[in-house]
């Protein structure tokens, strides 16, 4: 082994296991590189992994992984999921037929150079959820909603009137030009840090105002509790009613499908991992910066990495028959009245 694949062997595991799964199912991936990071002399590929249908009107459900260097679990989830579907693929006659009506996309590792740091932030000390031109409405939680103070705190969103990071910029260029076109897209993106409870967020945050799809966030959470009702119990609810913040991607993506594809669908929902409970089972991962974002035990970690793919299956199945569950004229009004009165009610 080479220095620099030891380097990599030692400080970003996640990046090596990813190569190798790559390279073993070749023949069911499209893979490119829009972005190599440089990171301690070495530079490190930033993949985009497609499979499934190459038609521009299938559906499609983006994976998204690794924007906050430190929240390294968010990682570690979406390659568990890439490989249970590619060795499905070599003996699964009923997964390849579905997968040629949808098309998924991943992006598990967003911000190498975080990961191999420990960081939030990617290397320029920007945290790259708080780094798109845009900003929150009406009041906001101070530092956390994102500052321009000084890249030395953390949530730093870069200075006033700069380019958005080569990371965030590559998220962004590959959502509007992979999914957005799509008459139906929904991103996942894989985080962890808040509560004791995994939450689902809709994830448009810079408004305690309800979107313009706030019906189908509704369905699709009475979907999955019809569907599962005991299965893991997510909190599926709007990022706002928690906090807001300035900068977020998904809300400049969001705005930007609204803005040039109106009659397109796209829905982005943040899976938030509540670590809280590893800690609370744990405490002594508080011993540990990096232990406040990832289960350490290793019985911990091995639940995590499955217990959220029937959540990921069951969001492919929802972007395959979008058409089946989706808001009709009949019962849109009142699904939008309900969800305002479930989330929005006695909200600031």
């Amino acid at each position: 082994m080479s220095d620099a694949q030891h380097q990599i062997h030692r400080h970003l595991p996640e990046h090596a296991q990813l190569e190798q799964l790559l390279h073993q199912a070749a023949r069911h991936l499209r893979v490119s590189t829009p972005l190599h990071v440089p990171v301690n002399g070495l530079s490190i590929p930033v993949r985009v992994i497609e499979l499934g249908s190459r038609s521009p009107q299938a559906p499609v459900i983006g994976f998204f992984g690794g924007v906050h260097g430190v929240e390294r679990i968010g990682t570690q989830v979406l390659i568990s999921w890439l490989h249970s579907l590619v060795h499905r693929l070599d003996w699964d006659d009923q997964l390849r037929e579905q997968l040629e009506r949808v098309r998924l996309l991943f992006m598990p590792m967003i911000n190498p150079g975080g990961i191999w740091h420990h960081r939030r932030s990617n290397l320029n000390g920007v945290d790259l959820m708080r780094n798109a031109p845009v900003d929150a409405m009406g009041p906001v939680p101070w530092l956390v909603s994102g500052h321009r103070i000084s890249r030395r705190l953390p949530w730093y969103r870069g200075k006033m009137g700069a380019p958005m990071e080569p990371e965030a910029m590559a998220v962004v260029n590959t959502v509007q030009q992979r999914m957005q076109s799509a008459p139906f897209a929904m991103s996942v993106d894989c985080h962890s840090g808040f509560g004791r409870r995994d939450r689902l967020w809709c994830s448009y945050a810079r408004s305690h105002k309800p979107i313009a799809h706030i019906a189908e966030v509704l369905r699709l959470k009475q979907l999955f509790e019809q569907t599962y009702p005991h299965h893991h119990p997510y909190i599926i609810e709007p990022q706002s009613i928690n906090y807001t913040t300035h900068g977020d991607l998904w809300d400049y993506l969001y705005d930007h499908s609204q803005e040039h594809k109106p009659d397109n669908l796209f829905l982005p929902f943040t899976l938030e991992m509540g670590s809280w409970l590893w800690v609370r089972k744990n405490p002594r991962q508080m011993l540990d910066y990096f232990g406040y974002f990832n289960p350490v035990i290793s019985h911990r970690k091995r639940r995590v990495l499955r217990q959220h793919l029937p959540l990921f299956e069951f969001l492919t199945h929802a972007t395959r028959c979008w058409r089946s569950w989706t808001p009709t004229p009949q019962n849109r009004d009142q699904l939008t009245s309900d969800a305002i009165e479930l989330w929005f009610v006695d909200k600031p």
